[in-house]
C-alpha cells in the first residue's frame, strides 16, 4: 500500500482544514517544499498536492507550487483543486503533476472528464469521490450532489477509471479513524479499483488494517502534521 502525506494548499502556504471548512484553517508551514523534502527524506515516494484556493474559485491558483515542488523533489505528485477546464488540466500535468484527481468535473461535466480519461489515459486521472453522508460533495465539499458514492464510482469504472480517491468528508481532520466501512464496501464491489483511502487517519494501527482490506494507498494529512504519526514510524512500516 502506498503512503501518500498530503499538502494543502491556502495562499501558498501547507494548511489543514477540518471537515473542508474553510474557516477552520491552521497554518502549519509558510513553505510547502521545506514540508515536501522532509517527506523525500523520509523515504516517502508519493506526495498528494490539493490546491484548496482552486477547488474554491473553479481554477488552478497554486500552480507556482507544484511547479516547485516537481522541480526540486522527486516526488510523484497527484494534484488536485480547481481542474475545470482543458488549459487547467493541461497546467497540472506541464507543471509536473504525474497524476490529477479530477472531482466536481467528474460531477458537473462527465462528458469531459471521460475525454480525459480518453486523452490521459487510466493511469493519470483519478476519481475524485468525495462523500458526506453517502452523497458525492463537490466544489471544495461546499456543495452535495444527489449521487450515492457506490453508484458513482460504479458507473465511472465501467467507463475506464481505475484509480479513485475517497474522502468521508466526516472523518476529515477528525482524527478518529478512517472510513473502513465505506472503503470495505467499494473495494469488495468493485474488485478491479485501486482505492487511496483518504480522511481520519489517526494513529499508525489504521494503515495495517486499510492494507490488509486491499487499499491500493492511504493519503495521510493532520495525523503527520500534528504528529500523531511521525515520519519515523512511516519510514518503519514502509520497510518492514
Amino acid at each position: 500500500m502506498r503512503i501518500i502525506p498530503a499538502i494543502d494548499i491556502i495562499d501558498g502556504k501547507c494548511v489543514r482544514l477540518t471537515k473542508g471548512d474553510y474557516s477552520t484553517k491552521k497554518i502549519y508551514n509558510e513553505d510547502p517544499l521545506e514540508v515536501a523534502k522532509a517527506f523525500q527524506d523520509a523515504g516517502i515516494c508519493h506526495l498528494h498536492l490539493v490546491d484548496l484556493d482552486g477547488a474554491r474559485s473553479g481554477q488552478i491558483v497554486n500552480q507556482a507550487v507544484l511547479e516547485r515542488l516537481a522541480m526540486h523533489t522527486d516526488l510523484l505528485i497527484d494534484f488536485g483543486g480547481g481542474v475545470k477546464r482543458d488549459d487547467d488540466i493541461r497546467i497540472a500535468f506541464d507543471s509536473g503533476a504525474q497524476q490529477v484527481t479530477c472531482g466536481s468535473i467528474a460531477v458537473k461535466e462527465p462528458e469531459r472528464m471521460l475525454e480525459w480519461l480518453e486523452r490521459y489515459g487510466a493511469a493519470r486521472i483519478i476519481l475524485g469521490a468525495d462523500a458526506r453522508d453517502g452523497y458525492i460533495a463537490v466544489s471544495g465539499w461546499e456543495q452535495t450532489s444527489e449521487l450515492e458514492i457506490f453508484k458513482f464510482v460504479q458507473d465511472y469504472m465501467a467507463r475506464g477509471v481505475r484509480y479513485v480517491v475517497c474522502t468521508d468528508i466526516s472523518k476529515d481532520g477528525m482524527l478518529q479513524g478512517p472510513s473502513f466501512e465505506l472503503y470495505d464496501r467499494l473495494i469488495q464491489g468493485l474488485p478491479q479499483i485501486k482505492l487511496v483511502a483518504s480522511g481520519g487517519v489517526a494513529e499508525l494501527e489504521d494503515l495495517p488494517r486499510l492494507a490488509d482490506m486491499g487499499c491500493d494507498g492511504v493519503i495521510i494529512g493532520k495525523a503527520i502534521y500534528e504528529n500523531r504519526i511521525s515520519l519515523d514510524d512511516l519510514t518503519k512500516w514502509m520497510t518492514q
